[in-house]
């Protein structure tokens, strides 16, 4: 296939998608204004599902502008040569195979950060202060993305050379070592995330002795499931709106409330959040989902490997020099229908893992509890009470909240 053809199809592929995205989110814009379903009718009172629906609209039209300039701008980069204008950057500086790499994304990377700065600035300070969410201080924000960038800066970076090493030592075989290495990051990240990147942009402390202490180590005994680790985060600094999670395995495993959860929900509330997380470990999700990022991991660097040589899938994106860098851009936007239907699938498993955990939450402690706790964390959040079916299957990786409360009456 030439180059003209992989270009053709690039576009294509990045019109459909904008498209298919635009057209479900009409869709789903078009259910605000349904009535609530009888099951959520305490859940807001007029005034505030008015609010609700507010701020819902409020962030569909801004997704339709945020949207729109982001295809223009891709297409206006791929149609009028913007990578290889980059890559005519990079080149003038070294010929080592890893810098230019390293230069390329870099630029990619530094770039799309400054321009989405106002989107994501006007998101923050005006959408989200609008409806009273936003905690966030200026001078926190722009720290934030400093360091979100330095931190992509040295993994990302770190990743990327030792994959274009693994190419040159190995030739087509590098996918098997890469492989490797993304494995054992993502277990690395998964058993250490909490105590390793969390701490660099939040303060976590041990959860205070207390009833709720009390309340949730006496569940987790009920239940075989072995915690030391509970711990508080200060999730207030940056937003109102609530979470918690459970990360990592054996000796490692933790549960992290987010302060604001502690002050919006009731103890009993809160460990029948926690006996939720509990079922997603109990139910195994944590490990099929760990095996099944690195399986498709696995599958998308074995077709890498099978393309990256290929000098038309750079010449695809308008890069005269076929390079690894460049190739790969071309790679990642042919892929994307690939990776489309992956992430359906994962979705479609995400949301049966969540009645799974549901019911092992019902079943190990109690339903009335884990649904008022679902109603609280939606009202707080403004969520979304009546999505659209397709937006749904296409999206949401949690079942909608109605499904949720009939799933747990039932």
């Amino acid at each position: 296939m030439d180059s003209k053809l992989l270009f053709s199809l690039i576009i294509g592929i990045l019109i459909v998608q904008y498209l298919l995205d635009t057209f479900l989110d009409y869709l789903n814009a078009k259910k605000y204004q349904e009535a609530l379903p009888k099951e959520l009718n305490d859940v807001f009172d007029e005034a505030e599902y008015t609010k609700a629906q507010d701020y819902k609209k409020t962030n569909y039209h801004f997704g339709i502008a945020n949207d729109a300039f982001s295809i223009l701008l891709t297409l206006s980069f791929l149609i009028f040569g913007g990578f290889e204008w980059i890559d005519g950057i990079v080149r003038n500086f070294t010929s080592n195979p890893i810098l230019m790499a390293l230069g390329f994304f870099g630029i990619i990377v530094l770039g799309s950060s400054i321009i989405s700065i106002p989107f994501s600035y006007y998101q923050t300070f005006v959408i989200e202060e609008k409806f009273g969410f936003n905690k966030t201080t200026k001078k926190l924000f722009f720290v934030d993305l400093i360091k979100g960038l330095l931190m992509t800066a040295v993994l990302g970076g770190g990743i990327l050379a030792l994959v274009i090493l693994f190419l040159e030592w190995t030739g087509n075989n590098f996918w098997l070592y890469a492989w490797g290495l993304f494995a054992m990051l993502v277990i690395f990240m998964n058993l250490f995330y909490s105590k390793l990147i969390v701490p660099l942009f939040n303060r976590q402390t041990p959860l205070e002795i207390g009833s709720l202490k009390s309340a949730i180590e006496s569940y987790a005994k009920k239940v075989g499931f072995e915690l030391d680790n509970i711990f508080v985060i200060d999730g207030s600094k940056r937003s109102t709106k609530a979470n918690a999670y459970f990360s990592g395995f054996g000796k490692q495993k933790r549960v992290t409330l987010f302060d604001t959860l502690i002050n919006d929900l009731s103890e009993e509330e809160i460990v029948a959040v926690l006996a939720h997380e509990v079922g997603h470990y109990k139910r195994k999700h944590i490990i099929f989902n760990l095996f099944a990022t690195i399986s498709l991991t696995g599958l998308t660097l074995f077709v890498l490997s099978l393309f990256i040589n290929n000098p038309e899938l750079s010449r695809a994106i308008g890069v005269s020099q076929p390079s690894f860098h460049a190739a790969m851009i071309g790679f990642v936007l042919l892929y994307s229908p690939i990776s489309t239907i992956t992430g359906l699938a994962m979705n479609f498993l995400s949301r049966k893992f969540e009645f799974q955990a549901d019911n092992y939450a019902k079943e190990t402690f109690a339903a009335p509890p884990l649904i008022t706790s679902l109603k609280k964390l939606s009202k707080n959040s403004l969520s979304n009470l009546t999505p659209h079916p397709a937006y749904v299957f296409m999206h949401y990786s949690h079942p909608p909240l109605i499904e949720r409360i009939r799933n747990l009456k039932a």
